[in-house]
């Protein structure tokens, strides 16, 4: 069994780690998803890789041996939000990486407009400005159930929790104003690439 103190790995490592165009696609993934590190991708695509190893097995075996541990499998990724409730066996091998880091936190807080970018969802979270039914998470890379999330609002302790803080403010001029681009401008406005 082990030291119980005694940290183990809960990631498997890329068969081919230094191929530019894994590290290429893992670096998207890290800035698209605002991860902190690879252990984090790393530690959803173990998790993602067992459950489709299960369904691979599964197919395998006869009806009556698979029907349990096919609705135990099914029952838990539909728990997780990262199936659909008419989802079926097959879709389990259907599955990707983005379907798990959708169901991230970070990423939903995002996506319900608490927080401008994920970096600052990340922020949030991990400072204890984000509770989900009233429970203070501050797990950035915590799996949101489909039930909990429409649980997911500011602390009451927090200070963001107020209409007149100036994130909050922030947050509605910028759900307000589309933002409009001019074509043939770059992020610092000139065509040049000149800071002054």
């Amino acid at each position: 069994m082990g030291d119980p103190k005694k940290q183990r790995k809960k990631f498997d490592t890329p068969r081919f780690r230094w191929r530019k165009d894994i590290l290429q696609e893992e670096l998207k993934l890290l800035g698209q998803y605002g991860l902190r590190n690879k252990h984090e991708l790393w530690r959803h695509k173990t998790t993602l890789t067992k459950a489709r190893g299960i369904a691979r097995s599964l197919i395998s075996k006869t009806t009556e041996e698979r029907a349990k541990m096919e609705n135990e499998l099914l029952s838990q990724l539909k728990k997780k939000g990262v199936l659909q409730e008419t989802a079926v066996l097959d879709n389990v091998l259907d599955l990707t990486i983005e379907d798990i880091l959708e169901r991230r936190l970070q990423t939903i807080v995002f996506r319900k407009g608490l927080a401008r970018t994920c970096f600052q969802a990340r922020q949030l979270i991990t400072h204890g400005h984000i509770t989900i039914d009233g429970r203070r998470v501050t797990v950035p890379g915590y799996l949101v159930r489909r039930d909990e999330e429409p649980k997911m609002m500011y602390s009451p302790e927090s200070v963001i929790a107020q209409q007149e803080h100036p994130l909050r403010v922030g947050l509605s001029v910028v759900a307000k104003q589309p933002e409009i681009r001019q074509p043939g401008r770059g992020r610092r406005g000139g065509r040049g690439g000149s800071r002054f």
